[in-house]
């Protein structure tokens, strides 16, 4: 019989003591069987690294050194990770349920895919049962790129081989480095791209992206960057990516 897919799942984190542990455990509630957890930590000097240690199975891999921000962190996971496909999730966001990976695996059993998104929920920090914000994806089509659409990261999964072609993240971005990343992978003909119709990942408010007004500026002006950079018009793609928001308060 052939061996399970075995996936990568990387945790970039710095002083997560509080989260950290939930996230870990999250993880290893899954029931699909081959799972690598990549826990890259910014030299955090609270409890982080501790909580880590004592809680991550023997086939994890917990590597702690001063980074140079969350994409040099993810950057080092997907180095150090020897899944054939990678995902991450944050410190403190959380799988809904304990199948979650095990549908993302189902996905893959199609050689031809290469890549599976979900969507997201954005849940209350003190209480992830209570849901702020549905972001529900949609199908993908690459025009949908042109009006500045992009699944929600947590909930990307790629094969191993396509970072390995396409590259990781521009560390020239502080915030929107993911989305310049999504931007390169979903506008590569090498990546064919399968929307999952399913919750993935609950995020909890306020991170790097949208903790307060001056991090949505700096984000904004770094969506600007990505998108010129990728031969987006953002005066048709910004405005658009921003209110598309607006009814995730709403849709369940």
């Amino acid at each position: 019989m052939d061996s399970p897919l075995k996936m990568s799942v990387i945790t970039a984190c710095f002083n997560s003591e509080a989260t950290i542990g939930e996230a870990i455990a999250s993880l290893q509630r899954q029931s699909w069987p081959a799972v690598e957890h990549v826990v890259i930590d910014g030299a955090s000097n609270d409890m982080t690294v501790a909580i880590a240690r004592d809680t991550l199975g023997q086939v994890d891999k917990l590597i702690s050194e001063p980074d140079r921000g969350i994409y040099d962190a993810l950057n080092k996971g997907i180095t150090h990770a020897s899944g054939e496909v990678i995902g991450f999730l944050h410190s403190d966001d959380l799988y809904p349920h304990d199948d979650v990976l095990n549908q993302v695996a189902s996905c893959f059993e199609d050689p031809g895919v290469g890549a599976v998104y979900g969507d997201l929920e954005y849940v209350d920090s003190d209480d992830p049962d209570r849901v702020i914000r549905y972001w529900k994806s949609g199908s993908f089509s690459p025009g949908k790129l042109k009006r500045g659409w992009m699944p929600p990261h947590p909930t990307f999964f790629m094969r191993r081989t396509l970072y390995d072609e396409l590259g990781g993240f521009d560390l020239a971005y502080r915030i929107a480095g993911d989305y310049d990343a999504l931007l390169r992978y979903l506008g590569s003909e090498q990546v064919s791209v399968l929307y999952l119709p399913e919750v993935l990942v609950k995020m909890r408010v306020g991170g790097a992206s949208n903790g307060n007004l001056k991090q949505i500026l700096r984000k904004s002006k770094e969506d600007i960057s990505a998108m010129r950079h990728h031969g987006i018009n953002p005066l048709v793609a910004l405005p658009y990516k921003n209110l598309s928001k607006i009814p995730q308060f709403f849709v369940r």
